[in-house]
């Protein structure tokens, strides 16, 4: 038997209504041959959207209908619509021979009345063919659709061909929650469990998605966990919402139950069914650019998504998002960017949600930035036409270019438009009115700006200086000078801007800048070349030169420099001689110049003729000088040379002084020195003297000699070799020449050789070696960067007059110059300065007697500095570091050199006197340009004293001892010590070298470690008991100060307590300064002194008030002065005194910077022994107030008649007495310990027993100045006794255990009750203990050392 064949049908509704009032229902089924199709192979597209069932039955035909429904009433769409919707398919339809089943039924079409025409759109998930979508027929709100382009309206239906027509096929990226747990398994496409999941929910979602028209097929993805969230992708037409939830209902009906497949959780993404556009195209950095998603969905929920910022876009100032629905079918959302930027460029996202669909797409924007090529500065000339050009970097067409321009001065210009479309040119013309003389050098900003056609600008700055020609005006006079005078020229310019000013001589040599300023004036611009001392070199014709880019201006001045000898190339013989009346003596002028000048010889009124001497190169003019009887006698007469040239410029000599005596006989008679009686001392220019010379030429410097018996004996050679002595004119005159640092390499040269050839005389000359040291001196002041042959020469030089032989003609220099080696030291550092690397990055120049190595710290330089030092001959050795991060600071090309001198240390000890030092190196580290930030570099030297005593990391202070250089450690301290070396880190760059302080103990030591603890803890215990004697002074005031002498007695003991407790707040104040590892801070340093001096003196002079009150009211018992004037005398003496005595110490030291020590906030000792302005006051108080004592005992125990005082007057005198008897020796023994420890080589027992004594002085305090008085005893007893029974106890004569431990028949009392001799019942009030040491060997609490 034939099975029967099944067909499945599917109507297309399309409703027409009009405005009839009856319904006319026409079911006529309209077959195109193009939509009854059979069931076609898969895998082809058919014309018509088909079904494909997954089922295991017979293939089945699929044919879809359109039916035309029309309405007479517009009502009866929608329950139309509604009763369609609520159908469930399949519907069976039976027939004869087949079985029909309905699938589903949409309505695709739907025409309306729009005014005369009939419009007719699709419905969600429609369109209208291509062909019928002309621009004539397409709605008007919906625009013109071009041929070839899908629309969803038309004006009425189209003659022939089919309706609304499916979209094309679209992937629905879908998800579902199962309620399930999740199992590993699922994760792996290739397990039971997965395929089994895969298997049921694909027959599912076939079953149920098939009912959705153009369905074709869906794919189970994947599964993660959240539950069990399925995703599939489903391929069919776009679908209604309606649709879609009969789809998902069916999945559910069709999937077993234990999946437990959650309704509500179904979603799907969709991404080909918005057109997502961007104007403009090109988009520029400032523009407006609008985003534009449209999609034909009647929904206005859309949101905008930027991916790289990972953000929700939201309205704002720059953001705007505008979402409408047109013809409730199209949804369109402008989301607008208003002056776009980098920042925004990237991928956007619009994304629709409608129910469960989300149709999303995405576009990435580039944003572009303007960029505008133009010279951006441009230099003009004035009265010179000239074309500004501005081209962007991309071809487009610019809305508008517009020129601006911004300056002092106004040019304005033509812009014309250029061949290239991207470019623009401006042209502009300067006359003279416009850029006058004054403005020349102003310069004007032209900006052109360009600007697209939605908004961007763009713009480029061109600097246009307007210039012209410099006019010149130099001093207008003739410069005549001679030599030794002064000369200035003054070069003027009408033009304030210029690249460089400089002067020339006529053959072209630049005049250094040390002679010459320039300064911009409102005006113009002024440049004057000085001269202070003019010589011959300067006979020349200047040039005044102004250079702007490449245009000079010149002006030139001739200057005539006339000969005349400079005062200090006269040589005088004699410079101080005897004359005895009626002798004779000759005069002597000479000068190294043959020039015609004419010579006087000058003493007071009187002028006398010279007579000239040519000697070789020498000129001498000659007097014979009689001492006749016009003159009176003794008289001293000064006689002058002058020299006066051809323009009647003159110049005096340095006098020549001569004594005339009466006429006696000169035991001293030789015819080049003189004559003199026994111990006349003369002195003479070592040329003009007995010492030989030599060929190379007159010897310098000066001798003096000394009558001793009958014959002139040398007192002091300070001669100067004739080749040294040439050096040392040349370097005087070199400094002076105006192209200084041109001669400065040859001279250094010429130096370095010559001074190796005369090392034997430098040996046997002093006087040469502090020449040279001058020499040395003089060129490094020279400004000039020094190259490394240049240094080579200079360490040469210094080689020489560091060795040892000459070490002893060093001792003999200082003994005359005090300041030489300070001298050698800072010219080397400058020289050192100055030095400049010209091709590597190293420097290293080795001598015997120094040693330099430095590096060029070059950019992104990675090296640490550290540099090692060996001398063999000396036994020593030395290494410098300077961590990298600090070399990071310096500025690059920078030149970081360091020097070493094994001999130096030992020169210098020589010089300084009161130092311990030790044989060690002198490093100096120097950097060519100024640091402005913290400096650190760490040293190593080698420790020739391991059991020497303390070192000290120092370095050379140029600023000390009124210039003349000290070592100082400020900034400096000691890292580590070891038997061979010490380690020292400063935070500075200088000279650096170690000394050993034999009489401070060891840092590391045990000693050290003692005297730091007890003088903490000393110091601890003196603050607490000094505020516990002022807390209970304040207790037992009232109680214990009932008569004239208790008053002032427990005034005394407040201030005393009360001056020591400041003094030792102040004490912290100075050991936070000395700490070794800070800078020590001069003017705080300073502050601390003064106040530390002046409350340690209130110590002892309140202590001093407190003996002669005593000595007053016992001595002087008749005489009564009132309370008022007592407490004014003792506040004079106790606060006056001392600030009298502070004020002058630090008004005389301060000036001259010794005041404090060099290591420590106290009173300097090794320079101006300041300290004694502490000592001698303390130690003599001390000394007065044991003498009172001895007065005032021996009258308290044999008074006279009459001078009885009454019994609690006696009782108070006693105790003052006592108590001053106890503190005073012990006062004074404190600070006799103190002084001992100033003195070098003390032992360390007086370290210690200072410290002992020093520290616990507020605990003497305490317990002598308060606690040892009955009478405080008995005030506190009564004011915190509870049942008041003190009083009466206070009668009782045996306290039994209750008696106080100071009370004075306390067996403690008893004893020091017999150091005086006498027993009773009387109070002992100690005053206070004075003043603890400011300095201390361990750092902490004395700073003596």
């Amino acid at each position: 038997m034939k099975s029967p064949r099944r067909t499945t049908l599917c109507f297309m509704i399309i409703v027409i209504y009009s405005s009839q009032a009856t319904l006319n229902l026409n079911l006529e089924s309209i077959v195109h041959p193009s939509i009854l199709r059979g069931h076609e192979p898969a895998g082809e597209e058919p014309p018509r959207h088909k079904r494909a069932v997954a089922s295991s039955s017979p293939a089945v035909d699929e044919h879809t209908v359109d039916i035309e429904i029309s309405f007479e009433n517009a009502s009866f769409l929608e329950p139309i619509k509604a009763h369609l919707n609520n159908l469930s398919f399949p519907i069976q339809v039976n027939s004869t021979d087949q079985v029909i089943n309905i699938l589903s039924i949409e309505v695709t079409t739907v025409c309306r009345p729009a005014g005369n025409e009939i419009w007719c759109s699709c419905e969600t998930g429609y369109r209208w063919p291509q062909e019928s979508c002309l621009p004539h027929l397409t709605c008007q709100d919906h625009g013109g659709s071009p041929a070839g382009h899908h629309c969803s309206c038309l004006k009425g239906l189209p003659p022939k061909g089919p309706f609304c027509q499916l979209r094309g096929d679209v992937t629905l990226r879908m998800s579902v929650r199962l309620n399930v747990g999740f199992q590993e398994d699922l994760r792996n496409s290739s397990s039971a469990l997965y395929r089994s999941y895969k298997t049921d929910l694909e027959t599912a979602f076939w079953k149920g998605y098939r009912i959705l028209p153009g369905f074709k097929m869906v794919t189970v993805t994947g599964f993660r966990p959240g539950s069990v969230v399925v995703t599939y992708e489903v391929t069919t037409t776009t679908s209604s919402p309606e649709l879609m939830r009969k789809a998902n209902e069916q999945v559910l009906q069709n999937l077993n139950q234990t999946y437990k497949m959650d309704y509500n959780s179904f979603q799907a993404v969709t991404s080909n069914e918005t057109k997502f556009s961007v104007i403009p195209e090109i988009i520029f950095e400032g523009d407006t650019v609008i985003l534009v998603c449209e999609n034909e969905v009647p929904s206005s929920n859309v949101s905008w998504y930027h991916v790289e910022r990972r953000s929700d876009i939201q309205n704002s100032s720059r953001f705007w998002i505008y979402t409408s629905v047109l013809n409730n079918m199209t949804s369109v959302s402008r989301f607008t960017i208003y002056n776009i930027t980098q920042g925004d460029a990237g991928e956007y996202i619009c994304k629709l949600t409608l129910d469960i669909f989300e149709y999303e797409a995405r576009k990435k924007i580039n944003v572009t930035p303007i960029r505008i090529s133009a010279n951006e500065e441009m230099q003009v000339m004035c009265d010179s036409p000239v074309s500004l050009n501005c081209c962007s970097d991309i071809h487009v067409n610019w809305s508008k270019i517009e020129w601006k321009q911004e300056g002092k001065i106004s040019i304005p210009g033509n812009s014309e438009t250029d061949t290239d479309p991207r470019c623009s040119k401006y042209t502009l013309h300067a006359n003279e009115v416009q850029c006058l003389s004054g403005l020349a050098g102003t310069t004007v900003v032209y900006t052109c700006e360009f600007t697209s056609a939605h908004g961007a600008r763009g713009s480029k700055n061109i600097q246009v200086t307007f210039t012209s020609v410099a006019n010149l005006v130099i001093t207008p006079d003739p410069i005549s000078v001679s030599e030794g005078q002064s000369f200035s020229i003054k070069c003027t310019s009408d033009v304030n801007s210029y690249d460089e000013v400089y002067w020339n001589t006529s053959a072209g040599i630049k005049i250094h800048k040390r002679f010459y300023t320039t300064r911009r004036c409102p005006n113009g611009t002024e440049s004057v070349l000085t001269v202070k001392t003019a010589t011959r070199e300067w006979n020349e014709t200047y040039y005044c030169i102004f250079r702007y880019k490449n245009s000079y201006s010149v002006a030139t001045k001739d200057v005539t420099v006339h000969p005349l000898p400079l005062e200090s190339n006269i040589m005088v013989d004699p410079l101080e001689a005897v004359v005895p009346l009626r002798g004779s003596r000759h005069l002597k002028c000479c000068i190294e110049d043959d020039e015609d000048y004419k010579v006087t010889f000058q003493m007071d009124s009187w002028s006398f003729p010279a007579a000239k001497e040519v000697n070789g190169k020498q000129v001498c003019y000659k007097y014979d000088f009689t001492a006749n009887s016009v003159f009176q006698c003794p008289k001293h007469v000064e006689v002058f040379c002058h020299f006066t040239n051809a323009v009647n410029n003159s110049v005096r000599s340095t006098s020549m002084k001569l004594n005339l005596v009466p006429e006696m006989t000169m035991m001293c008679q030789d015819p080049v020195i003189g004559v003199g009686e026994p111990g006349r001392v003369i002195q003479k220019l070592c040329q003009f003297s007995d010492v030989p010379s030599s060929p190379g030429g007159p010897a310098g410097g000066i001798i003096t000699y000394e009558c001793v018996g009958s014959q002139w004996k040398v007192k002091r050679n300070n001669c100067i070799s004739a080749p040294i002595n040439s050096l040392l004119q040349l370097a005087k005159a070199l400094i002076k020449s105006p192209t200084q640092d041109k001669k400065l390499p040859t001279y250094l040269k010429d130096l370095s050789i010559s001074t190796g050839k005369v090392e034997n005389e430098v040996s046997s000359f002093p006087g040469s070696l502090g020449a040279i040291i001058n020499i040395l001196d003089l060129l490094s002041t020279v400004p000039t960067q020094v190259n490394s042959e240049m240094m080579t020469h200079v360490l040469s030089t210094v080689n020489v007059i560091l060795d040892k032989p000459i070490l002893s003609t060093w001792k003999v220099l200082q003994q005359q110059q005090t300041n030489q080696s300070s001298q050698l030291l800072d010219s080397v550092e400058r020289f050192s300065r100055a030095l400049q690397s010209e091709d590597g990055t190293s420097l290293c120049i080795s001598q015997t007697n120094v040693q330099m190595k430095g590096m060029v710290i070059r950019s992104g330089h990675p090296k640490s500095y550290k540099q090692s030092f060996l001398f063999a001959d000396s036994d020593l050795w030395g290494n410098v570091a300077i961590d990298n991060f600090q070399l990071e600071n310096l500025q690059t090309d920078s030149s970081i050199v360091t020097v070493a001198f094994p001999t130096l240390k030992t020169i210098i000890a020589q010089e300084v006197q009161g130092e311990n030092f030790t044989n060690s190196l002198v490093m100096t580290t120097t950097v060519t340009h100024n640091i402005t930030m913290p400096f650190s570099i760490s040293m190593t030297f080698k420790n020739n004293n391991p059991l020497g005593g303390l070192p000290q990391c120092v370095f050379w202070n140029f600023n000390l001892a009124n210039h003349t250089g000290g070592w100082d450690n400020s900034g400096c301290y000691v890292k580590e010590v070891n038997e061979d070396s010490v380690s020292c880190s400063c935070d500075h760059l200088t000279s650096f070298s170690i000394l050993m302080s034999p009489d401070s103990p060891d840092p590391g030591s045990l000693l050290k470690i003692l005297l730091d603890i007890v003088s903490y803890i000393g110091l601890c215990f003196s603050i607490l008991s000094l505020a516990a004697c002022l807390v209970v002074e304040a207790v037992v005031w009232k109680s214990v100060t009932k008569n004239r002498t208790s008053y002032m007695r427990h005034t005394c003991i407040v201030n005393i307590a009360a001056s020591l407790l400041v003094a030792d707040i102040w004490f912290i104040v100075a050991a936070a300064i000395d700490d070794h590892h800070y800078i020590l801070n001069e003017t705080a340093c300073v502050a601390t002194t003064f106040f530390i001096h002046f409350f340690y003196l209130s110590v002892f002079f309140w202590m001093l008030t407190l003996g002669l009150m005593l000595f007053y009211r016992l001595v002087f018992i008749l005489h009564d002065t009132s309370r008022s004037t007592q407490k004014a005398i003792a506040f004079s003496l106790g606060y006056g005194c001392p600030l009298v005595i502070s004020v002058i110490t630090v008004g005389a030291t301060q000036p001259q910077e010794v005041y404090t020590r060099k290591n420590a906030c106290w009173l300097n000792w090794e320079d101006t022994k300041a300290l004694l302005a502490f000592i001698i006051p303390a130690l003599i108080i001390v000394v007065v107030n044991v003498t009172i004592t001895v007065v005032v005992i021996t009258k308290i125990l044999r008074p006279s008649i009459g001078d009885k005082p009454s019994k609690q007057e006696k009782s108070s005198l006693f105790q003052i007495s006592k108590s001053i008897g106890v503190l005073t020796p012990l006062l004074g023994l404190t600070w006799g310990f103190g002084l001992a420890t100033v003195f070098p080589g003390s032992n360390a027992v007086f370290h210690i027993v200072f410290t002992l004594l020093n520290a616990f002085q507020g605990l003497f305090i305490l317990l002598f100045g308060c606690l040892w008085d009955q009478k405080v005893q008995e005030a506190l007893l009564n004011k915190f006794s509870l049942s008041r029974w003190s009083s009466q106890l206070s009668k009782s004569t045996s306290l039994g255990s209750s008696t106080p431990v100071f009370s004075m028949s306390s067996p403690i009392s008893r004893r020091f009750n017999n150091l005086f001799g006498k027993t009773g019942t009387y109070d002992v009030s100690t005053p206070e203990t004075t003043s603890s040491s400011v300095e201390n060997t361990s750092s902490a609490y004395s700073l003596l050392n």
